[in-house]
């Protein structure tokens, strides 16, 4: 299976090779390697690495705590295909999706960003609109909803990035129960895929036919 590592350790030179033996030598086939922060003599990478089904994550943990200055901030599996950009193929798709591009957006974003599950719901009331296989049947959206992408942790401990789709009256969230908190480059990612979702001309086509369809005024 693959799993993600999000690891924080020393910005210097050899730091970054010693993860890497470490990772070697407790088995793990790393595949690919992502510089999400620097900074402060610190730098955050997340790493993708092949891992036997059988095998515990624990001696993946135990091996890097033996390292000074490493600090493991979570380990968990993903479905994000290293070396691959899934948004250009969504975005792509999206242009002829037509009214069910809010879905099938939905529906890609846990793969596109290593999590479990995406939903998303009216501003207002929060009714759930559209949801990805794995979201729980109740999804409690937190009220107010952001001038723009932010991460968050719900009461249930999951771990979120709280999206505003002004134009279609609507709220997402996108989250991760297994890992860690979302990186602000993950965010920032996050903003910009949904900027150009709703630049696309079928976006504003497929709402304006929801909002004429529905009394409530909502994208439904």
């Amino acid at each position: 299976m693959l799993l993600r590592l999000r690891i924080a350790l020393p910005d210097r030179p050899g730091a970054l090779g010693v993860v890497t033996q470490a990772l070697g030598v407790a088995g793990a086939d790393i595949i690919q390697v992502v510089v999400l922060d620097r900074g402060d003599e610190r730098a955050v990478d997340d790493f993708t690495v092949s891992w036997p089904d059988t095998a515990p994550r624990e001696h993946l943990v135990r091996a890097l705590d033996e390292i000074p200055d490493i600090k493991v901030e979570g380990v968990w599996a993903t479905r994000e295909a290293p070396g691959t950009y899934p948004e250009l193929e969504i975005l792509k798709f999206l242009t002829t999706a037509g009214d069910r591009a809010l879905a099938t957006l939905v529906d890609a974003m846990p793969v596109m960003f290593s999590a479990d599950w995406a939903a998303c719901a009216t501003e207002r009331v929060h009714e759930v609109v559209c949801s990805s296989w794995r979201a729980p049947e109740s999804i409690r959206f937190p009220e107010l909803a952001p001038a723009r992408p932010v991460a968050a942790t719900l009461e249930s401990g999951a771990h979120v990035v709280h999206a505003p789709l002004p134009p279609l009256a609507l709220t997402l969230l996108l989250a991760r129960v297994e890992g860690p908190a979302f990186h602000r480059t993950e965010v920032t990612r996050l903003a910009r895929i949904l900027d150009l979702f709703l630049l696309l001309p079928a976006i504003e086509e497929g709402a304006q036919r929801a909002f004429r369809s529905t009394k409530s005024g909502y994208y439904l």
